[in-house]
């Protein structure tokens, strides 16, 4: 079986006009409540992986567009691509609460990421524990001791 594509994002010169642009657009819920400003998006579906909207690069200021592979070992699939005739853009790196990732490009010069298998994007918000209710039995002693 192939690799999945699980997240996609695009970068741009000034991601607050982009991402009211999409949001407009297409009715996504994009949510910049972190440090970086980061739009995390929420399509609204249930289909399709979801994606995110942040700054370009002040290195690199022209906007992209990268989607992200899930793979078990990314030197592996790093080594793998530049055999193919591909070239290293980021070796694999962590980011803390997050996901490991890494990227090459293509022999076109396409940048193409990619995240280790065991993670996955933080794409959504986490769901909270749902508590448990006490049984029956028990909440009728409470009641009667109250």
């Amino acid at each position: 079986m192939g690799a999945s594509v699980v997240h996609w994002e695009i970068n741009a010169r000034d991601s607050q006009r982009v991402q009211e642009f999409y949001s407009n657009l297409f009715d996504w819920k994009i949510d910049t409540s972190n440090p970086m400003r980061y739009g995390l998006v929420n399509t609204g579906s249930k289909e399709g992986a979801m994606g995110g909207i942040g700054q370009a690069d002040p290195n690199n200021p022209a906007p992209s567009v990268t989607f992200y592979v899930q793979v078990d070992d990314l030197q592996k699939y790093l080594n793998r691509a530049e055999s193919l005739g591909g070239r290293t853009v980021m070796p694999p790196m962590e980011i803390p609460g997050m996901v490991t990732l890494a990227m090459f490009a293509d022999p076109e010069g396409n940048v193409i990421g990619m995240v280790k298998a065991s993670e996955k994007p933080a794409l959504t918000k986490k769901k909270r524990p749902v508590k448990k209710r006490a049984s029956v039995k028990k909440r009728t002693k409470l009641r009667r001791r109250g």
